[in-house]
């Protein structure tokens, strides 16, 4: 899971747990029919508004955005520039040798188009699509999210009202009285906890995901029209770092400026060989 998000989740149970137990004892806030009532509503209201093959499908797509790693566009700027430099030497045909060494789908299935020989108007409209289609699936996940966060804390009303009911019926009968009051007060709390620690912060780091992966998607975009039209590498390595951030463009001339004393070492090393 993304390392941000776990920290989050842990660190915020943990303060809550810890908030409890310095006030009262932490067993007050576990019941169990407040948890079936707030849990089972909400999950069965969230499977209502959409097919269960739909629901399994977009568990998926969120597993994979939450389980993957973090985006490094600089690393595809840097595979993008080396792919330019081999395209003006050998010519468009040689990229598709390289294919087999890229492991981003995306950028793979960008350079097919290339290497087919395919118009650059046709390309954009290709990948553009794609680009929608994903965004429709991340869009499906984060409100699937949303749905469940609008959810949880209605249904934390819901067991409200039912234990305010079983508690005006068992006035009569007080030992009766603080079970009702469990249900009707921790149903509540259940519910906002549910939607203010989970949904509605895993909704925002989907968006978040999602806008982080389009962006670079639409880099790739620009990097292999760049490619197919023949731009110096150069122009197309400044024109992607466009689209880093000042942090990430650091990152990368750090990492472009290593590569290039590894190689002056390499070749130094080759020279006072080949004196020898």
């Amino acid at each position: 899971m993304d390392l941000a998000t776990l920290i989050g989740m842990i660190v915020g149970i943990v303060c809550l747990i810890w908030s409890i137990m310095i006030g009262g004892r932490i067993w007050s806030f576990v019941h169990l029919p407040s948890i079936i009532i707030v849990l089972g509503g909400g999950l069965c209201a969230t499977l209502i508004s959409c097919k269960i093959t739909e629901f399994a499908k977009i568990m998926k797509v969120v597993v994979k955005v939450l389980a993957g790693k973090e985006s490094r566009p600089q690393d595809t700027i840097k595979m993008l520039v080396e792919l330019s430099l081999k395209a003006r030497r050998e010519g468009l045909l040689s990229l598709e040798s390289e294919q087999e060494n890229i492991d981003n789908d995306f950028l793979k299935q960008s350079l097919q188009l290339v290497v087919d020989g395919v118009e650059p108007e046709v390309i954009v409209d290709t990948m553009d699509l794609e680009l929608e289609n994903m965004k429709a699936r991340h869009d499906k996940g984060a409100g699937l999210f949303k749905t469940m966060a609008s959810q949880f804390p209605a249904w934390g009303m819901i067991g409200t009202l039912i234990g305010l009911i079983q508690l005006l019926e068992a006035l009569d009968d007080p030992s009766a009285i603080g079970s009702a009051m469990a249900i009707a007060l921790v149903t509540t709390f259940y519910g906002s906890v549910l939607a203010n620690l989970i949904c509605n912060p895993i909704a925002s780091k989907l968006s978040q995901k999602s806008k982080e992966e389009i962006q670079e998607k639409k880099m790739i975009i620009e990097g292999v029209l760049s490619i197919q039209a023949g731009e110096n590498p150069r122009i197309l390595e400044h024109k992607l770092k466009t689209f880093l951030s000042p942090k990430q463009k650091l990152e990368y001339d750090q990492m472009t400026n290593q590569a290039s004393e590894e190689r002056r070492s390499e070749r130094n090393e080759k020279g006072r060989e080949a004196a020898v």
